[in-house]
């Protein structure tokens, strides 16, 4: 998965251009981009959306815990079977289970946006089995750490890839990228996700999502390289497990491998998405 859109839950309007617009998840959103005044109407609006036509992957963004409409949205939400619930501002595995005491069917991508929340981050990530992914709110988490730009946020990002991995979710997807006439801005800074370990990033606007599968997107080189490892190696008819030196003198260790792997398993699902 490369891609998720946000759209507001108080636009009705859009939920079905953001469908078509293509991206691997559409995220309903009840939180931020919703005013106070728009809540209810945009949660009703929102759940009976997704019941009578979501036929793909779906997430609906629940208010932070502790704010006055979270119950609300979780007594909502809890009526479409197997919800993806995007849960704001995480800070321990307590907010995880809080949820999934009223939701027990949700899985839960949970965001962290704290200096607490990121300490927490592997005990947020492996909380439960119905956690599936993790994420970072960065606007917020930039905020509260008083620090500018991607240089401050390379450590974050780097601890939130460690956490997911640990737990065993796979690659994170990015935080979005604000300016969404910036597409030169949302290339080099998804790159730079990349080069720590991101697979993919949400958007905000449809027009943002070609250059984030395109960021993500294995390379040619990337591909060629790993195709070959693993045609040499299984001409090699080596056992898996410890080093493995090939005909041509190459000397091949299992993460190797699992990387080839990982990179040709991707790039499959990347070409069925299109097929």
């Amino acid at each position: 998965m490369l891609t998720a859109l946000y759209v507001p839950a108080n636009r009705p309007d859009r939920f079905a251009k953001a469908v078509a617009a293509g991206p691997d998840v559409v995220v309903f959103d009840l939180e931020d981009a919703v005013p106070v005044d728009d809540k209810a109407d945009a949660r009703g609006w929102a759940v009976a959306w997704i019941a009578a036509n979501a036929s793909g992957p779906v997430e609906v963004r629940v208010n932070a815990p502790g704010t006055p409409w979270i119950e609300d949205d979780l007594a909502a939400v809890a009526a479409v079977p197997r919800i993806r619930v995007r849960l704001p501002k995480v800070e321990s595995a307590a907010d995880i289970h809080a949820v999934l005491e009223q939701v027990p069917s949700a899985r839960i991508t949970a965001i962290i946006e704290s200096p607490l929340g990121l300490e927490k981050a592997f005990e947020i990530a492996s909380s439960d089995p119905r956690v599936v992914a993790v994420a970072l709110g960065e606007a917020d988490l930039a905020s509260s750490l008083g620090v500018d730009g991607s240089p401050g946020l390379a450590w974050a990002r780097g601890r939130l890839v460690s956490a997911s991995r640990a737990a065993g979710l796979g690659a994170p997807m990015m935080s979005v990228y604000p300016h969404v006439n910036d597409l030169d801005g949302l290339r080099r800074t998804s790159l730079e996700g990349r080069a720590l370990g991101f697979v993919g990033r949400t958007a905000i606007h449809p027009r943002q999502l070609a250059t984030i599968v395109e960021c993500f997107t294995p390379t040619a080189v990337q591909m060629a390289e790993a195709e070959a490892l693993l045609t040499a190696v299984e001409k090699a008819g080596v056992a898996e497990g410890g080093v493995i030196v090939l005909p041509d003198g190459r000397m091949v260790d299992p993460a190797m491998v699992g990387r080839a792997r990982e990179l040709t398993t991707l790039m499959r699902e990347i070409e069925a998405r299109q097929s």
